[in-house]
C-alpha cells in the first residue's frame, strides 16, 4: 500500500520507477476526500495544481534531472504564503486571502519537485495546543475523533497520521511541531532557531517562531530538513550557515552518549502512564549504550508566565496589521476609520486570538512594560543559561512531550490556564532557540506517547542519529489508526 510506505521507501520507488509521482499523488488525492471529512484536517486541497506539479516532476525524471524527492506529495501548513493559493493561518481574518508571493519554505520544496496536496487546518495564527481555534473548525485525532489531535500543526499531524499526505510541514512557536506529533504518534522536529527562513510564514511571536518537518520517521525528517532548511537573505533572522546532509549521521554509534534527564520533567503533573513509556523508552537507549545523567533545570517552572508575557506581547505588535485597510476581512459599512479597525478586529478575530493581543499590548503598555514584558524577558535569559550549563554535564536532554496523551475534544477550551499547561515541557526551548524533537514512543490509555529529545544549538542531527536508533529497534512509528491502514 502506498500510504503506508517512508518518504525514504517512496524515493527509492519512484528511482525504481515502481510507481510515478502522478499515481502516487492521486492515490493521496482519493484518501483524501475518501476520510478527510471526518478529520477535518486540510483547509484547502489543491488537487488540479498537485497533478500538474507532479507531471512535472515526472518529465524532470524522465529527463534525468529530478531532486531525489521529485514527485512526492506532501501537506503544507496553512501559515506558510502560497502564491496563488488561499493562505488562511485558520482565520475568518484572511479567509479572502489569496498570496501573492510564495514562503520561502514553499519555494524550497518546489526547487525541490516536491508536490503540495493542499494547506492544512491549525490553530488562528497558530494559537493553541489543541486545534480548535480555527474558523474552519477543530480537527479529529485520527487514533480517537474524540480526542484532540494538538496544536498548532494539528491539521498537518492528523493528516500525516491518517496516510492523507506521507508528511507535512508544521511551525513551533511553543511546542507546536512536537505536541501534535506526541498525540498523534509522529515524529515531529522543531531546528535551531534561525535554520529555517521564516520568510512568509505569517508571523505570531517572531523571536520563537520556527517551521519544521512532520513525518513518520527520523530518516523522513532528515530527508525533509535538508530541503527546507538553509540561509535566506529576505530573513534577517535567517542564519548563514551551511546545511549539513542530516542523513549522513543516522546509523553513527550512540554508546556513551551522555542523555540528561531534568529532575523537573518527571514531577508532579506528569500521568503515570506517560511517564512509565517514557521510562522504558530511554531504558531502549540504554541498550544502545547511552547513559543517562539526571540535571538541574531550576527555571523550568518559570517558561510558561514568561512565554505568556513574551508570545502575545509579539503577537499584539505582529497582529496589528490586520487592520481591514490593505488585505484580509473588512466589517461591512464601517461609520468612520476608528469603527473600521474595531469592527474589523473584533469580528475577524477569534476569542483566543483575541485574548493575547489583550494579553500582549498590556504587558507593553506604559508603566507594565518593566513590570512584566522586561522581567519575562531577563526569566529567558536565565533558561538558557540553565540549558547552557546542562550541557556541560550530557549530550542531549530527554523527557516526556507532554504531560498526558491526546484530552477530549472540548475538555480545555473553558480553562486556557489548563490548555496552556499542555506546553509545560516544550515551551523552554523555544525560550532558549534550541532544536528539539518528539519521537513515537509507546500508548498509554490506547493513545500515543512522544519522547522528547533536546539538542544544543544546531545538533539537529545528533537529536536526529539518537532517534534513528532508536526506532531501528522499535516498531512505535510504524503504527497506523486501525481505521485509516
Amino acid at each position: 500500500m502506498l500510504h503506508t510506505l517512508t518518504l525514504a521507501a517512496l524515493r527509492d520507488g519512484l528511482a525504481r520507477k515502481e510507481f510515478s509521482g502522478r499515481e502516487l499523488t492521486q492515490h493521496f488525492l482519493d484518501r483524501i476526500q475518501r476520510f478527510d471529512g471526518a478529520l477535518n484536517s486540510f483547509i484547502t486541497v489543491t488537487a488540479d495544481q498537485a497533478l500538474r506539479q507532479a507531471d512535472a516532476a515526472d518529465a524532470a525524471r524522465a529527463r534525468g534531472n529530478a531532486h531525489a524527492l521529485a514527485g512526492i506529495p506532501l501537506a503544507q501548513k496553512d501559515i506558510f504564503c502560497t502564491e496563488g493559493v488561499k493562505t488562511t493561518c485558520g482565520s475568518k481574518m484572511l479567509d479572502n486571502f489569496i498570496s501573492p508571493y510564495n514562503a520561502h519554505v514553499i519555494s524550497q520544496c518546489e526547487a525541490a519537485g516536491l508536490v503540495m496536496l493542499g494547506k492544512t487546518n491549525m490553530d488562528e495564527f497558530a494559537m493553541g495546543s489543541s486545534n480548535e481555534t480555527s474558523y474552519f473548525g477543530g480537527v479529529k485525532n485520527p487514533w480517537d475523533t474524540t480526542k484532540v489531535p494538538g496544536g498548532s500543526s494539528g491539521g498537518s499531524a492528523a493528516a500525516v497520521a491518517a496516510r492523507l499526505a506521507p508528511a507535512a510541514t508544521g511551525t513551533d512557536t511553543g511546542g507546536s511541531i512536537r505536541q501534535p506529533a506526541s498525540l498523534c504518534n509522529l515524529t515531529g522536529l522543531k531546528p535551531t532557531y534561525g535554520r529555517i527562513s521564516r520568510w512568509g510564514m505569517i508571523a505570531f511571536a517572531s523571536s520563537l517562531d520556527q517551521a519544521g518537518p512532520m513525518t513518520q520517521t527520523a530518516e523522513d525528517a532528515a530527508l525533509l530538513l535538508n530541503v527546507m532548511s538553509g540561509h535566506d537573505p529576505k530573513d534577517s533572522t535567517s542564519i548563514d550557515q551551511p546545511v549539513p546532509d542530516y542523513t549522513a549521521t543516522l546509523g553513527a554509534d550512540i554508546k556513551g552518549l551522555r542523555i540528561g534527564l531534568p529532575k523537573q520533567y518527571f514531577g508532579q503533573g506528569l500521568d503515570a502512564g506517560v511517564e512509565q513509556v517514557v521510562r522504558d523508552a530511554l531504558k531502549e537507549l540504554e541498550k544502545l549504550g547511552a547513559v543517562l545523567v539526571e540535571i538541574d533545570l531550576p527555571n523550568s517552572g518559570h517558561s510558561v508566565p514568561a512565554y505568556y508575557v513574551i508570545a502575545p506581547a509579539e503577537a499584539s505588535s505582529n497582529l496589528s496589521r490586520f487592520d481591514g485597510v490593505r488585505f484580509g476581512y473588512r466589517c461591512e459599512n464601517p461609520k468612520d476609520l476608528t469603527d473600521l479597525y474595531k469592527r474589523s478586529r473584533q469580528e475577524g478575530f477569534g476569542a483566543e486570538v483575541k485574548r493575547r493581543i489583550m494579553i500582549g499590548t498590556y504587558a507593553l503598555s506604559a508603566g507594565y512594560y518593566d513590570a512584566y514584558y522586561l522581567q519575562a524577558q531577563k526569566v529567558r535569559r536565565l533558561i538558557q543559561q540553565d540549558f547552557a550549563e546542562a550541557f556541560k554535564q550530557c549530550d542531549v536532554i530527554a523527557g516526556p512531550t507532554s504531560p498526558c496523551v491526546a484530552f477530549g475534544q472540548g475538555e480545555k477550551q473553558s480553562d486556557p490556564i489548563a490548555m496552556y499547561l499542555s506546553d509545560i515541557y516544550t515551551i523552554a526551548t523555544n525560550l532558549a532557540g534550541l532544536p528539539g524533537m518528539s519521537i513515537p514512543a509507546g500508548f498509554s490509555h490506547n493513545l500515543p506517547v512522544g519522547l522528547q529529545l533536546v539538542g544544543n544549538y544546531w545538533q539537529e542531527a545528533r537529536l536526529l542519529n539518537v532517534a534513528h536508533r532508536y526506532q531501528q529497534v522499535t516498531d512505535w512509528h510504524t503504527r497506523l489508526p486501525e481505521a485509516y491502514k
